[in-house]
C-alpha cells in the first residue's frame, strides 16, 4: 500500500482575545422575540426619583413598596419583563492612608458589573439591555472593563468557546455616550486577560523557548512594536551569567525578549522600560520546594505576563510615548547541570554573586535584564525602569494577595504608582529600602549572596535588585499574580493580571 504523502503542519494560530463589549449595539433598542431578556441600569448617583420610576416600569405590584425602600447599592428583582439589576454608586467613608487604599469609582463599577456576568449566564439570558444614567466617564469605563474581563475562562478559551454563552447587548445612555470609552475599555480588559491567560498556561506548554516564540509569532502587535530575542548564545556573549545560571538545568534554555514600542509621531516623552520576571516553572532548583509550595509555580512568570499585557495595551492604544518591555525568561529545573548553592556567578554588570539559595532565582534573571534595560543609550535611555515580579512569599505574608509591595529609589515615581494603583483598583503599598539589611546578603567569597536571613525577605530581595539599576529612577512591584477564587471582575480562579491596570493608569497619567 502506498504511503500517504506527509503534509507540513499548519502554522499555529494567533492568540486572539475576543472582546464581548465590542459586540454591543450602542444606542439601539433590542428587537427581541420570545427571548429571555434582562435589564441593567447604572445610576451614576443616588437618584431616588429615577430608581422609583424604574421600579414602576418593571416591578410587579406586590414588589413595589419593598423595592422602593431598598437602600442597597444593588437592587435585583424579577419583574414583568424579566430580571432587573439596578446599581447605584454611593459614596463611602475613607479608610484613611490619605485615600490611597479607598475604593475608586472605577473599581466599584468594574467589580459590580463583573460580578453580574455569572448571573446573566445562570438566567440563560439571550438579550440584555444596559442603560447608563447620569454616569461619569470613569464609571462607564469601570463598568465596561468589568463586563469584558469577567467572561474569561481558561477552558472556554482553549476550547474555542469564548463568549458563546453570553447575551447580545444593547447599550443605552441618558447622555451622549462617548464611543471612545468602549474602545479604551476593550483595550484595558484585553491586556488584563492576556496576562491572566499567559499565567494559566501549563508549564509543559509554556517554557522559555515557546514563550519567546509566542511573543514573536502569535500576537498581532502592529507596526510600531519590534521584537528581539536573545537566546543562550547571545546571553553568553553579553556575559549574563546570573540569567544563564538559573536556566542551565532545564531542557529549554533561558531567553530574553525585548519588545520595543515607538509611536508613529515624534514624542517629547522619554522611554519607560518595564522588566518582567518570567520563570515559567520554579521547582526551587536544588534547594527544592516542598510539593505544596510547588503547586502554583507555573505562575512564577506572572511579572512577565503583566508586562506582555501592558505591551498589548500600548500597541492597541497607540500610546504616544516610547516604551520598552523586557521579559526575563528561564525555567528553574533540577538536573545534573542545575546551578548549586555556593556557586559563584558573575553578573552582566561585573558583580560576583554567591548562590546562597537556588530558590531565590527570580532576582538573578531580573538583575541581568535590568542591567540591559538601564544601560540603553541616546534616545533609548529610559527615564524610569519598573520591574514586575512574583518575587517573594514574604510580601504576601505582609500585604496579602491583592496589594503589591512597592519598592522605589524615587519618591515621585513611587507616589505616582501608588496613586495609579488606587485609581485602577490594582493596589500597591510602598515598602522600605532599608539599606542596613543589605548586610544580610554579605559574603566572604563574593560581592554578595543572592539571599539572606529569614526576616525582611522582600526588602533584601529589593535591595539586591537595586544594585543593578545603576542609579536610574526605578521601582519594583512584588506581586502575587493569582486569584485563589472568583471575585468581582475576576470570573474564575487562576491568573489575576495583577499590576496591568495600575501600570496602564500610570502611563496614561504621563500624557
Amino acid at each position: 500500500m502506498a504511503k500517504k504523502k506527509a503534509t507540513a503542519p499548519k502554522a499555529s494560530a494567533k492568540l486572539q482575545i475576543r472582546s464581548w463589549i465590542e459586540t454591543f449595539e450602542i444606542g439601539k433598542e433590542l428587537k427581541t422575540k420570545n427571548e429571555m431578556t434582562g435589564f441593567v441600569y447604572f445610576l451614576g448617583s443616588e437618584d431616588s426619583s429615577k430608581l422609583n420610576g424604574l421600579i414602576d416600569d418593571h416591578a410587579l405590584a406586590w414588589q413595589m413598596d419593598t423595592l422602593k425602600k431598598n437602600d442597597k447599592e444593588l437592587v435585583f428583582f424579577v419583574g414583568v419583563q424579566g430580571p432587573v439589576w439596578i446599581l447605584r454608586s454611593k459614596g463611602k467613608n475613607s479608610v484613611g492612608h490619605d485615600g490611597l487604599l479607598d475604593e475608586a469609582a472605577y473599581t466599584w463599577a468594574r467589580d459590580q458589573f463583573g460580578s453580574l456576568v455569572p448571573h446573566f449566564k445562570a438566567n440563560q439570558l439571550k438579550a440584555l439591555r444596559i442603560e447608563f444614567a447620569g454616569t461619569a466617564k470613569v464609571q462607564e469605563m469601570g463598568a465596561l472593563v468589568g463586563l469584558d474581563m469577567a467572561p474569561y475562562n481558561y477552558r472556554q478559551f482553549v476550547d474555542g468557546k469564548q463568549l458563546v454563552d453570553l447575551p447580545k447587548v444593547s447599550l443605552i445612555s441618558s447622555d451622549d455616550f462617548d464611543k471612545s470609552v468602549l474602545k479604551e475599555a476593550a483595550a484595558r480588559a484585553r491586556a488584563v486577560t492576556m496576562a491572566r491567560h499567559l499565567v494559566n498556561l501549563p508549564p509543559n506548554d509554556l517554557n522559555p523557548k515557546s514563550y519567546s516564540e509566542l511573543a514573536a509569532k502569535k500576537i498581532s502587535w502592529g507596526k510600531n512594536l519590534k521584537i528581539t530575542i536573545w537566546d543562550e548564545k547571545k546571553l553568553s556573549s553579553e556575559k549574563m551569567g546570573l540569567h544563564l545560571s538559573v536556566g542551565q538545568g532545564a531542557a529549554h534554555g533561558p531567553r530574553m525578549v525585548h519588545l520595543k514600542y515607538r509611536p508613529t509621531k515624534k514624542s517629547g516623552l522619554k522611554p519607560v522600560a518595564f522588566v518582567g520576571k518570567g520563570i515559567t516553572f520554579d521547582t526551587g532548583g536544588l534547594d527544592i520546594k516542598p510539593s505544596s509550595a510547588m503547586r502554583l509555580m507555573k505562575k512564577d512568570m506572572g511579572g512577565s505576563a503583566a508586562v506582555m499585557g501592558l505591551a498589548l495595551w500600548a500597541a492597541e492604544s497607540q500610546y504616544p510615548g516610547p516604551l520598552d518591555f523586557y521579559l526575563a525568561l528561564a525555567e528553574n529545573a533540577v538536573d545534573a547541570n542545575a546551578f548549586r548553592p555556593s556557586d559563584i556567578v558573575t553578573a552582566r554588570n561585573g558583580m560576583k554573586v554567591e548562590i546562597d539559595n537556588t530558590d531565590a532565582e527570580g532576582r538573578l534573571v531580573l538583575a541581568d535584564v535590568l542591567d540591559v534595560a538601564c544601560k540603553q543609550k541616546g534616545s533609548d535611555d529610559p527615564e524610569y525602569v519598573i520591574d514586575v515580579a512574583t518575587l517573594t512569599g514574604a510580601i504576601k505574608v505582609g500585604l496579602g494577595a491583592e496589594i503589591a509591595g512597592l519598592f522605589s529609589n524615587d519618591d515621585d515615581l513611587a507616589n505616582e504608582l501608588t496613586k495609579a494603583g488606587q485609581r485602577a483598583g490594582d493596589l500597591n503599598w510602598r515598602m522600605p529600602l532599608f539599606d542596613k539589611y543589605w548586610g544580610d546578603l554579605s559574603s566572604p567569597f563574593a560581592d554578595c549572596k543572592n539571599s539572606g536571613g529569614g526576616f525582611g525577605g522582600a526588602i533584601t530581595a529589593a535591595l539586591f535588585l537595586q544594585k543593578f539599576v545603576g542609579g536610574k529612577k526605578w521601582a519594583h512591584l512584588d506581586i502575587y499574580a493569582w486569584a485563589d477564587r472568583a471575585s468581582g471582575a475576576i470570573g474564575s480562579s487562576g491568573g489575576s493580571g495583577q499590576a496591568v491596570q495600575c501600570l496602564i493608569e500610570f502611563l496614561e497619567s504621563r500624557v
